[in-house]
């Protein structure tokens, strides 16, 4: 079985982030740089799939030149090998733009699995898999828990509201996005880590997938840090009715109780 696992490198989460001189995104000169969390366990089940029914595990990567690092990583966690498609100015593409590049670049693989992270912790728009699954005519399901083989397919345990999961069975070759906690991440050793250095890492640019270097889908106006204000409201009535406007405030408005 043929799996790709879609990754993406993200600041670290313990970052300290600061605005840019003009406002359009954060200052990345002195970031450090991981793979997106609920990409990581996207992976990990990838590889868990490769353990149970052989095949192989393939990293897919958009990103600027640094981002071979978090593909090592893969590579050294067990992938067999990666696609690194290269953009410097990534954050200028949409998830439908974003996801036309990685359509291009996924379908001379013919994968049997695709497997994504639910949402990336930079951007959060939770949607380049599904429109990735739509662009290659795959069926898929979203915020998945577990996967199991299937002589028909596969089976995989979704995460609903409340507690609940659904249980839904589906052919291949499909997508799904991985969500967070899905499994417990293993660590690279030294042998992985080393054996690394020798796999593929296949590069594309925009250009080899049929789209111009640069063009952008989505601008950022502006971004800017929420300002803090305090404001004081008193509340006249009996006590007891101000006790329920008090309530009512907190609950509806600051959304603390």
């Amino acid at each position: 079985m043929k799996i790709v696992v879609a990754i993406k490198q993200v600041p670290a989460r313990d970052s300290l982030l600061r605005v840019n001189a003009d406002g359009s995104w954060i200052q990345d000169a002195d970031l450090s740089y991981e793979i997106n969390e609920p990409d990581a366990y996207a992976l990990e089940e990838g590889l868990q799939q490769k353990e149970k029914h052989g095949g192989e595990v393939v990293a897919l990567c958009a990103g600027p030149a640094r981002a071979t690092q978090t593909i090592r990583e893969a590579l050294a966690k067990g992938a067999d090998r990666a696609i690194h498609i290269e953009e410097e100015n990534l954050g200028a593409y949409d998830p439908l733009g974003l996801a036309r590049l990685m359509a291009a670049a996924l379908t001379p693989e013919k994968p049997d699995l695709i497997l994504t992270g639910l949402q990336s912790d930079d951007l959060g728009y939770g949607q380049t898999g599904v429109i990735l699954a739509e662009l290659m005519k795959l069926a898929h399901a979203t915020i998945i828990m577990q996967v199991e083989k299937t002589d028909s397919g596969i089976r995989v345990k979704r995460e609903l509201e409340d507690g609940w999961f659904q249980h839904v069975g589906m052919p291949l070759p499909a997508l799904l996005t991985m969500q967070s906690g899905s499994n417990k991440l293993r660590y690279a050793t030294l042998m992985g880590i080393k054996k690394a250095k020798n796999k593929e890492i296949k590069r594309l640019t925009v250009s080899d997938l049929g789209a111009s270097p640069g063009a952008a889908s989505i601008g950022l106006t502006r971004i800017y840090v929420p300002e803090r204000t305090k404001r004081t409201q008193l509340f006249d009535g009996p006590p007891k009715e101000a006790a329920a406007k008090l309530v009512e405030k907190l609950k509806f408005e600051a959304r603390v109780l």
